[in-house]
Protein backbone atom coordinates (compact mmCIF):
# COMPACT_ATOMS: atom_id res chain seq x y z
CA UNK A 1 0.00 0.00 0.00
CA UNK A 2 1.52 3.61 -0.47
CA UNK A 3 0.68 6.86 0.48
CA UNK A 4 -0.67 10.02 -0.81
CA UNK A 5 2.97 11.64 -0.46
CA UNK A 6 4.92 8.51 -1.32
CA UNK A 7 3.18 7.05 -4.46
CA UNK A 8 4.01 4.46 -7.26
CA UNK A 9 6.29 6.49 -9.03
CA UNK A 10 8.41 7.22 -5.81
CA UNK A 11 8.44 3.41 -5.38
CA UNK A 12 9.65 2.46 -8.45
CA UNK A 13 12.23 5.17 -8.78
CA UNK A 14 13.56 3.68 -4.94
CA UNK A 15 13.38 0.02 -6.45
CA UNK A 16 15.77 1.73 -9.92
CA UNK A 17 17.98 2.87 -7.11
CA UNK A 18 18.38 -0.27 -5.27
CA UNK A 19 18.83 -2.11 -8.98
CA UNK A 20 21.83 0.60 -9.50
CA UNK A 21 23.60 0.17 -6.65
CA UNK A 22 23.42 -3.41 -7.32
CA UNK A 23 21.00 -4.07 -4.30
CA UNK A 24 18.02 -6.00 -6.02
CA UNK A 25 16.97 -7.56 -3.16
CA UNK A 26 16.59 -4.62 -1.00
CA UNK A 27 14.87 -2.67 -3.86
CA UNK A 28 12.26 -5.62 -4.43
CA UNK A 29 11.96 -6.24 -0.37
CA UNK A 30 12.10 -2.75 1.49
CA UNK A 31 9.05 -1.16 0.35
CA UNK A 32 6.65 -3.44 0.60
CA UNK A 33 8.57 -4.70 4.54
CA UNK A 34 8.47 -0.86 6.01
CA UNK A 35 4.98 -0.57 4.21
CA UNK A 36 3.76 -4.14 6.11
CA UNK A 37 5.14 -3.18 9.80
CA UNK A 38 3.68 0.44 9.55
CA UNK A 39 7.13 2.47 8.79
CA UNK A 40 5.77 3.81 5.01
CA UNK A 41 6.54 7.11 6.22
CA UNK A 42 9.82 6.72 6.60
CA UNK A 43 10.29 5.63 2.64
CA UNK A 44 10.48 9.32 1.86
CA UNK A 45 13.60 9.67 3.96
CA UNK A 46 15.28 6.54 2.68
CA UNK A 47 14.77 7.79 -1.10
CA UNK A 48 15.67 11.46 0.10
CA UNK A 49 19.09 9.07 0.85
CA UNK A 50 19.12 7.37 -1.77
CA UNK A 51 18.76 10.39 -4.44
CA UNK A 52 21.98 11.51 -2.31
CA UNK A 53 24.00 8.99 -3.34
CA UNK A 54 22.92 8.55 -6.61
CA UNK A 55 24.03 12.48 -7.34
CA UNK A 56 26.95 11.66 -5.37
CA UNK A 57 28.55 8.53 -7.31
CA UNK A 58 27.69 10.73 -10.59
CA UNK A 59 29.64 13.27 -9.51
CA UNK A 60 32.53 11.46 -8.45
CA UNK A 61 31.85 9.47 -11.87
CA UNK A 62 32.28 12.48 -13.63
CA UNK A 63 35.78 13.57 -12.02
CA UNK A 64 37.22 10.57 -12.54
CA UNK A 65 35.77 10.50 -16.85
CA UNK A 66 37.25 14.13 -16.76
CA UNK A 67 40.96 13.27 -15.26
CA UNK A 68 41.26 9.91 -17.81
CA UNK A 69 40.17 12.24 -21.03
CA UNK A 70 42.99 14.53 -20.81
CA UNK A 71 40.79 16.38 -22.44
CA UNK A 72 42.15 20.90 -22.38
CA UNK A 73 40.59 23.02 -19.51
CA UNK A 74 38.87 25.33 -20.31
CA UNK A 75 38.02 24.43 -24.14
CA UNK A 76 34.39 24.02 -22.85
CA UNK A 77 30.83 24.87 -24.79
CA UNK A 78 31.21 27.85 -22.48
CA UNK A 79 33.81 29.55 -23.97
CA UNK A 80 32.74 29.29 -27.54
CA UNK A 81 32.52 31.98 -29.29
CA UNK A 82 29.57 31.00 -30.93
CA UNK A 83 29.00 34.24 -32.91
CA UNK A 84 31.78 33.35 -34.81
CA UNK A 85 30.30 30.17 -36.07
CA UNK A 86 27.41 29.54 -38.39
CA UNK A 87 24.51 28.73 -37.12
CA UNK A 88 24.09 25.23 -39.15
CA UNK A 89 27.62 23.84 -37.79
CA UNK A 90 26.16 25.14 -34.06
CA UNK A 91 23.15 23.11 -34.69
CA UNK A 92 24.88 20.25 -35.35
CA UNK A 93 27.15 20.73 -32.49
CA UNK A 94 24.29 21.31 -30.02
CA UNK A 95 22.51 18.21 -31.81
CA UNK A 96 26.33 16.16 -30.80
CA UNK A 97 26.75 17.10 -27.72
CA UNK A 98 23.80 15.32 -26.85
CA UNK A 99 25.53 12.12 -27.50
CA UNK A 100 23.33 9.81 -29.28
CA UNK A 101 25.99 9.32 -32.21
CA UNK A 102 28.00 7.35 -29.69
CA UNK A 103 25.08 4.72 -29.11
CA UNK A 104 25.36 4.47 -32.87
CA UNK A 105 29.22 3.88 -33.25
CA UNK A 106 29.01 7.21 -35.41
CA UNK A 107 32.05 9.67 -36.33
CA UNK A 108 32.61 13.93 -36.34
CA UNK A 109 34.96 15.13 -38.73
CA UNK A 110 35.71 18.80 -38.33
CA UNK A 111 37.53 20.05 -41.48
CA UNK A 112 39.02 23.76 -41.42
CA UNK A 113 42.19 25.64 -41.94
CA UNK A 114 44.08 26.08 -39.19
CA UNK A 115 43.11 28.57 -36.57
CA UNK A 116 39.51 28.43 -37.07
CA UNK A 117 38.23 26.54 -33.83
CA UNK A 118 38.34 22.92 -34.68
CA UNK A 119 40.39 21.75 -31.75
CA UNK A 120 37.97 23.71 -29.23
CA UNK A 121 35.43 22.45 -30.59
CA UNK A 122 36.15 18.80 -30.40
CA UNK A 123 37.43 19.26 -26.80
CA UNK A 124 34.01 21.21 -25.93
CA UNK A 125 32.32 18.21 -27.34
CA UNK A 126 34.53 15.95 -25.20
CA UNK A 127 33.98 18.12 -22.13
CA UNK A 128 30.10 17.74 -22.63
CA UNK A 129 29.59 14.13 -23.16
CA UNK A 130 32.11 13.57 -19.75
CA UNK A 131 29.89 15.72 -18.02
CA UNK A 132 27.11 13.55 -19.44
CA UNK A 133 28.82 10.53 -18.25
CA UNK A 134 30.40 8.91 -21.55
CA UNK A 135 34.01 8.33 -21.53
CA UNK A 136 36.42 10.25 -23.96
CA UNK A 137 40.00 10.17 -24.64
CA UNK A 138 41.28 13.51 -26.24
CA UNK A 139 44.96 13.53 -27.68
CA UNK A 140 46.86 14.92 -30.65
CA UNK A 141 47.12 12.12 -33.53
CA UNK A 142 51.36 11.89 -33.11
CA UNK A 143 50.89 10.13 -29.85
CA UNK A 144 48.13 8.29 -30.56
CA UNK A 145 50.22 7.05 -33.59
CA UNK A 146 53.35 6.48 -31.84
CA UNK A 147 51.57 4.49 -28.66
CA UNK A 148 50.51 1.81 -31.37
CA UNK A 149 53.42 2.26 -33.25
CA UNK A 150 55.26 0.93 -30.19
CA UNK A 151 52.96 -1.55 -29.24
CA UNK A 152 53.06 -2.93 -32.58
CA UNK A 153 57.31 -2.84 -32.14
CA UNK A 154 56.83 -5.04 -28.46
CA UNK A 155 54.03 -7.02 -29.82
CA UNK A 156 51.61 -6.34 -28.02
CA UNK A 157 49.19 -3.74 -30.32
CA UNK A 158 46.35 -5.99 -29.63
CA UNK A 159 46.59 -5.39 -26.01
CA UNK A 160 46.88 -1.37 -26.67
CA UNK A 161 43.77 -1.37 -28.96
CA UNK A 162 41.69 -3.14 -26.12
CA UNK A 163 42.85 0.08 -24.01
CA UNK A 164 41.56 2.09 -26.39
CA UNK A 165 38.27 0.53 -27.24
CA UNK A 166 37.58 1.43 -23.19
CA UNK A 167 36.45 4.80 -24.58
CA UNK A 168 33.14 5.76 -26.36
CA UNK A 169 35.04 8.76 -28.06
CA UNK A 170 38.49 9.28 -29.21
CA UNK A 171 39.32 12.03 -30.17
CA UNK A 172 42.39 12.60 -32.89
CA UNK A 173 43.38 16.03 -32.79
CA UNK A 174 45.27 17.32 -36.12
CA UNK A 175 45.08 14.21 -38.37
CA UNK A 176 47.46 14.57 -41.45
CA UNK A 177 49.64 17.80 -39.19
CA UNK A 178 52.80 15.16 -39.32
CA UNK A 179 53.47 13.23 -42.18
CA UNK A 180 53.06 9.68 -41.52
CA UNK A 181 55.48 6.56 -42.53
CA UNK A 182 53.78 3.60 -43.88
CA UNK A 183 54.16 1.87 -40.49
CA UNK A 184 52.48 4.84 -38.52
CA UNK A 185 49.86 4.75 -41.56
CA UNK A 186 49.47 1.25 -40.69
CA UNK A 187 48.39 1.32 -36.98
CA UNK A 188 46.39 4.42 -37.54
CA UNK A 189 44.15 2.06 -39.96
CA UNK A 190 44.68 -0.68 -37.96
CA UNK A 191 42.84 1.63 -34.65
CA UNK A 192 40.27 3.06 -37.09
CA UNK A 193 39.06 -0.25 -38.20
CA UNK A 194 38.64 -1.92 -35.18
CA UNK A 195 36.70 0.94 -34.09
CA UNK A 196 34.74 0.92 -36.75
CA UNK A 197 30.27 0.50 -36.21
CA UNK A 198 31.27 0.50 -33.02
CA UNK A 199 32.87 3.13 -30.97
CA UNK A 200 33.01 6.30 -32.00
CA UNK A 201 36.54 8.46 -33.52
CA UNK A 202 36.21 12.35 -33.59
CA UNK A 203 38.79 13.75 -35.79
CA UNK A 204 40.36 17.58 -36.80
CA UNK A 205 42.26 18.09 -40.02
CA UNK A 206 43.10 20.52 -42.05
CA UNK A 207 43.58 18.32 -45.23
CA UNK A 208 40.30 17.39 -47.49
CA UNK A 209 39.98 13.66 -48.39
CA UNK A 210 42.15 14.27 -51.77
CA UNK A 211 45.27 14.70 -49.88
CA UNK A 212 44.83 11.89 -47.41
CA UNK A 213 46.95 9.96 -49.47
CA UNK A 214 49.50 11.69 -47.57
CA UNK A 215 48.34 10.48 -44.47
CA UNK A 216 47.89 6.86 -45.50
CA UNK A 217 50.58 6.43 -48.40
CA UNK A 218 48.52 3.47 -50.17
CA UNK A 219 45.57 4.90 -52.39
CA UNK A 220 43.85 1.68 -51.30
CA UNK A 221 44.30 2.09 -47.75
CA UNK A 222 43.32 5.95 -48.06
CA UNK A 223 40.24 5.20 -49.58
CA UNK A 224 39.64 1.89 -47.01
CA UNK A 225 40.31 4.69 -43.74
CA UNK A 226 38.03 7.19 -45.70
CA UNK A 227 35.06 4.64 -46.11
CA UNK A 228 35.30 3.73 -42.20
CA UNK A 229 35.39 7.18 -40.97
CA UNK A 230 32.27 8.94 -42.96
CA UNK A 231 30.36 6.00 -42.99
CA UNK A 232 27.54 7.04 -40.25
CA UNK A 233 29.46 10.42 -39.66
CA UNK A 234 28.23 14.13 -39.26
CA UNK A 235 30.70 16.38 -40.93
CA UNK A 236 31.47 19.88 -39.27
CA UNK A 237 32.78 22.00 -42.25
CA UNK A 238 34.47 25.37 -40.78
CA UNK A 239 36.00 26.28 -44.09
CA UNK A 240 33.87 29.76 -44.19
CA UNK A 241 35.06 31.27 -40.93
CA UNK A 242 38.12 33.62 -39.95
CA UNK A 243 41.27 32.36 -37.89
CA UNK A 244 41.23 32.82 -34.44
CA UNK A 245 44.61 33.01 -33.56
CA UNK A 246 46.13 35.82 -31.30
CA UNK A 247 48.44 38.66 -32.72
CA UNK A 248 51.90 38.42 -31.68
CA UNK A 249 52.71 40.59 -28.75
CA UNK A 250 53.74 43.97 -29.68
CA UNK A 251 53.13 42.66 -33.31
CA UNK A 252 50.61 43.10 -36.64
CA UNK A 253 47.44 41.49 -36.13
CA UNK A 254 47.31 38.36 -38.28
CA UNK A 255 45.38 38.43 -41.64
CA UNK A 256 42.36 36.60 -42.02
CA UNK A 257 43.08 33.22 -43.83
CA UNK A 258 41.39 33.57 -47.39
CA UNK A 259 38.26 31.37 -47.66
CA UNK A 260 38.99 28.06 -50.21
CA UNK A 261 37.22 28.11 -53.36
CA UNK A 262 37.34 24.23 -53.40
CA UNK A 263 34.91 22.33 -51.19
CA UNK A 264 36.47 20.24 -48.09
CA UNK A 265 34.39 17.35 -49.35
CA UNK A 266 35.39 15.36 -52.05
CA UNK A 267 32.46 13.86 -54.50
CA UNK A 268 33.85 10.69 -54.21
CA UNK A 269 33.44 10.58 -50.44
CA UNK A 270 29.88 11.47 -49.63
CA UNK A 271 29.14 12.64 -46.48
CA UNK A 272 27.19 10.12 -44.68
CA UNK A 273 23.96 10.48 -42.41
CA UNK A 274 23.87 13.40 -39.88
CA UNK A 275 21.38 11.35 -38.05
CA UNK A 276 22.99 8.87 -38.13
CA UNK A 277 39.58 2.28 -19.46
CA UNK A 278 42.49 1.93 -18.50
CA UNK A 279 44.17 4.24 -21.75
CA UNK A 280 46.90 3.34 -23.00
CA UNK A 281 50.85 4.44 -21.83
CA UNK A 282 52.63 6.10 -24.27
CA UNK A 283 56.31 4.91 -24.22
CA UNK A 284 57.87 6.65 -26.91
CA UNK A 285 58.28 10.15 -28.54
CA UNK A 286 57.13 11.49 -31.83
CA UNK A 287 59.80 11.66 -34.17
CA UNK A 288 59.35 15.17 -35.24
CA UNK A 289 58.28 16.68 -31.56
CA UNK A 290 55.40 19.66 -32.07
CA UNK A 291 54.95 20.82 -28.54
CA UNK A 292 54.69 24.61 -28.45
CA UNK A 293 53.36 27.56 -26.01
CA UNK A 294 49.90 27.20 -26.98
CA UNK A 295 49.59 23.41 -27.61
CA UNK A 296 47.99 21.56 -25.82
CA UNK A 297 49.95 19.67 -22.79
CA UNK A 298 50.73 15.76 -22.95
CA UNK A 299 48.08 14.05 -21.44
CA UNK A 300 49.13 11.72 -18.52
CA UNK A 301 47.84 8.46 -20.05
CA UNK A 302 49.34 6.17 -17.49
CA UNK A 303 46.81 4.02 -15.14
CA UNK A 304 44.31 5.79 -15.40
CA UNK A 305 40.91 4.58 -16.23
CA UNK A 306 37.60 5.91 -17.61
CA UNK A 307 35.31 3.45 -15.53
CA UNK A 308 36.37 2.11 -12.18
CA UNK A 309 34.35 1.15 -9.62
CA UNK A 310 32.73 3.28 -7.57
Amino acid sequence: MTTAIFDETHHERLADLCVRFKLPTVGRELAGRLCRAGYDAALAIVLEVLEMEAADRSERRVERLLRASALPPGKTLATLHEDRFPRPLLAKVRELAKGGFLERGGNVLCFGLPGVGKSHVAAALGHELVRRGHSVLYAPTYMVVQDLLAAKRDLTLPRALRRYDAFELVVLDDLGYVQQSTDEAEVLFTLLAERYERRSVMVTSNLVFSEWGRIFKNPMTTAAAVDRLVHHATILEFAPMKTFRAPPPGGAPIADVPVPTAPLRDDNYPAGDDNYPAPPAISSEPTQPLTSAGKTPRPNLTKTSPNPSP
